[in-house]
């Protein structure tokens, strides 16, 4: 029994995960998963609670899994950019059901919370080391990096790019990321240029 309900669980998050993002909280609709899972619409409430209570599962789901596959490495911005580049190239779902979660849903769960403190932190540290330019406040750096990894991903021309050309995106990311981040040093006639 506890077998068919862990394969229930996780047909009701896959559908789940296709019905958020391609939907959002408010267009998605608990029969259509039901019926894609091939499970028991009352099920779902058993299992989940409500649909935003599901949608933060499948949300807690996907930043598990993406923490998993994309190790934060503050000393090397420019390789993690490039891993969530890949990450989100591997499933473009991924990028719909975040945008979904920041208009529907922008409060940050434990998870988001707990995550970004530690990558506060990381940051904190690999500036004082010298490995990112301490220029900038940890909170922007890490946005930037984000915003910089994710930007291609919320363009029609860049969500449509394949082979070359997504090539071509990523290694944009990287550069600029690694721009951004590169320790400065002094300039030793003092012009500040």
């Amino acid at each position: 029994m506890a077998r068919d309900s862990s394969a229930t669980k996780a047909r009701i998050l896959a559908a789940a995960f296709d019905e958020f993002a391609e939907y959002g909280i408010a267009g998605a609709r608990v029969d259509r998963i039901a019926d894609t899972a091939g499970a028991n619409k009352r099920m779902i409430y058993v299992y989940y609670g409500n649909k935003e209570q599901l949608f933060d599962q499948v949300i807690q789901q996907a930043l598990e899994r993406g923490a998993e596959s994309v190790p934060f490495d503050a000393e090397n911005l420019p390789g993690y950019a490039g891993a969530v580049f890949d990450h989100l190239t591997a499933d473009p779902r991924l990028m719909r059901l975040l945008m979904w979660k920041r208009l529907e849903r922008p409060e940050a769960t434990a998870l988001e919370a707990e995550s970004y403190a530690r990558k506060l932190g990381a940051l904190g540290a690999a500036q004082q080391g010298g490995h990112v330019d301490p220029a900038h406040d940890p909170a922007d750096v890490l946005t930037l990096v984000l915003g910089l990894a994710q930007a291609w991903f919320t363009t029609a021309a860049g969500s449509a790019a394949t082979g070359e050309r997504r090539a071509g995106h990523r290694a944009a990311v990287v550069d600029a990321v690694a721009r951004l981040v590169a320790a400065r040093t002094p300039d030793p006639q003092g012009s500040g240029a």
